[in-house]
Order: structure tokens, then sequence, then C-alpha cells
């Protein structure tokens, strides 16, 4: 069985493809023979060493992965062989709000993740796939899928006719973008691509800003909302974005936080949180059950994930440099089968 391994730190070149032997299933286990794997941001900063846990040892990396049963172990009830699934990032986290338990483990964080021809998972870390659904599209939703999904609709309370802000045109923020139009609500898109900027108004946002040309972003959200701001601001920005965020949000509203591509770090007054009733939030993608949700609605809403680019299973390397590269638009996959 073929798999690839990273050691975190050695960065996108230190990608190998290696033979992995096979082991016996234990109780409560399923193999899955992986048909497609998506890439998240995340993985570049798994790649980089700059990843939340650290680890010594080499692992599979990627959290996001879809595949088929080929195999299951004794005392497994939630699978058959042949039905197709895709695994849960915390393979841990199944219900409810989270722990320093059901986080414990993260798919291709400090355990073996999913860019790899089979993979052994316990049943409680897999969910099904609709009929109407391929893998490819699968493969979109564990990480980018669910954190949207949390930000806007777990986390933040949000009704039909709210406004959304979303920074950038990445995985998380296009589908959010897809997720959130769905639902009725009136979507708000940063870019510096005027090209980019135009595929997100094809998708159905309302408003959409070049905050290269617009660098006081903020003001243009305010203006687009009647001076109300956005309810919800999905956050990936970090210490460069966050204070025009809290700006950018209504009396009441919530900045989502999933990340911070320009570093963590800088200071947000609290008065200015108090004074309006602003909340900050973290988000760390959510749980098994969010997925479940994830996939009702996207399949419920016939929504088709944005993958901007297929790349063969021997071309794993190449499809992290164009991760790299920023020119992605919606979500980068490896064919695995």
């Amino acid at each position: 069985m073929l798999a690839y391994q990273l050691l975190p730190g050695e960065g996108i070149e230190g990608l190998r493809c290696v033979v992995m032997p096979e082991r016996p299933l234990s109780l409560c286990e399923v193999r899955v023979k992986v048909h497609a794997v998506a890439l998240n941001h995340r993985d570049l900063t798994v790649a980089a060493g700059n990843y939340l846990v650290a680890v010594d040892d080499p692992i599979i990396p990627c959290s996001d992965g879809a595949g088929e049963v080929v195999e299951a172990g004794h005392g497994v009830t939630r699978f058959r062989v042949g039905d197709r699934v895709i695994a849960s990032f915390f393979p841990h986290w199944h219900d409810g709000v989270t722990s320093q338990d059901k986080i414990r483990h993260a798919l291709g964080g400090d355990v073996d993740g999913m860019l790899a021809q089979e993979v052994i998972l316990d049943e409680n870390a897999l969910v099904h796939i609709p009929p109407s659904m391929d893998y490819v599209d699968a493969a979109t939703l564990p990480c980018a899928g669910v954190t949207a999904w949390n930000a806007i609709f777990v986390s933040s309370h949000t009704r039909p006719g709210d406004s959304v802000l979303l920074l950038g045109t990445g995985g998380v923020s296009v589908l959010g973008l897809q997720m959130a139009r769905a639902a009725g609500l009136r979507a708000i898109v940063t870019s510096s691509s005027d090209e980019k900027l135009r595929r997100t108004r094809e998708l159905g946002a309302h408003h959409t800003i070049n905050y290269r040309h617009t660098p006081d972003w903020h003001e243009e959200v305010l203006k687009a909302t009647g001076g109300l701001g956005a309810n919800v601001v999905v956050e990936v920005g970090g210490k460069g974005t966050v204070n025009r965020s809290v700006s950018a949000v209504a009396m009441g509203g919530t900045v989502a936080i999933i990340g911070g591509v320009s570093g963590f770090g800088g200071e947000v007054n609290p008065a200015t949180l108090v004074s309006s009733a602003k909340r900050l939030v973290g988000i760390y993608v959510g749980s098994r059950t969010m997925l479940e949700d994830v996939v009702r609605f996207v399949s419920a809403a016939h929504i088709e994930p944005v993958v901007d680019r297929v790349f063969p299973f021997h071309q794993a390397q190449d499809a992290y440099s164009y991760m790299e590269s920023g020119s992605h638009f919606g979500k980068v996959v490896i064919a695995v089968h």
C-alpha cells in the first residue's frame, strides 16, 4: 500500500511516497480505500512545522479524504463493505461541545491522515456519503466545510437576511459563500483579485471588495450594510485583519476566527467589544455531527463545492505547491484512485 509521509518542519520538499505494510483491523475499525483527498491551508502549516501540535516522527498528512469501505472489523455496526464514507477531522469529537479529550488527535496533524491508498479508522470517525455526491466533492467538506458551517451557523446564530463577511477566496470562504447563499444570507467577499471577485459574484456574492484597492475595507463593509456592519465575519487573516474585522461586524455580531494567514497576535481593544456587544469566537473545525449536518445541507441544497484543480496521486507535491502559490479559487484535490 502506497502512502505519503511528511516530517513536520521539512516543508513540501519533505513529502515522499513510501510503501506501508498493511495491518489487521482492531475492534470497531474499518479499512477504507481512499479515492480523493482535499488540501487545506492547515496542511501547509503542518509541512512547515508550525501546526498547533508538534510531532517527532513522520506522519501521513491531510485530514480530508473520501473513499470506500473495503473491510469491516469485529464489532462494526455503522458501516458495511461497499459503503462510501468521509473521515471526520477529529476522530474522537463525535458530538456536543468540544473538550481536550475530544480534540486530542486530529487527522494529518499529530496522527496519520488520509493521503494514502488505504487508511484504517474507527467506525465512529466516519460519515456516510449520499448517493448524489461524488468522492471529490465529498473530500472537500471535513475541514473547510465544517469550519464554515460552525462559524456561520453553529457559533453565530444567523437568520435569513443576515450579512456574512468572508475574507479571501480559499476553501473555507468559497464553501461558506455557497452555504450562506443557499441559506438566504447576504454574502460580502474580499480578495486582492478582481477575477476571483467576479467568480464570487457568479456564485451569488451580494457585494465584493478588492482590499488591495480599498485597504480600509471595513469602511466599505459598513457602507454595503447601511452602516450596520456584517452579522458574522469569517476571519482568516489573523493579526493583519482582526481589528478591521471587529470594526466591520455589527453590534451583537460575531467575528469567527478560523485561522491566521498573516500570523497570530495583535491586540483588540476590549472596550470595542463591550460597547457594541461584539463577540470574538475561536473556531477549531467541528464535530462529526457537524460534518453530518454539512453533508445533508450540501446535498439538499444541491451545492457543488468549487474545486479549482484535481491532481493525480503521483503529483501530490505539485498539489501542495499549487496550494502554496495562492492562485487557487476554492479547493485543491488529489485523486488517489
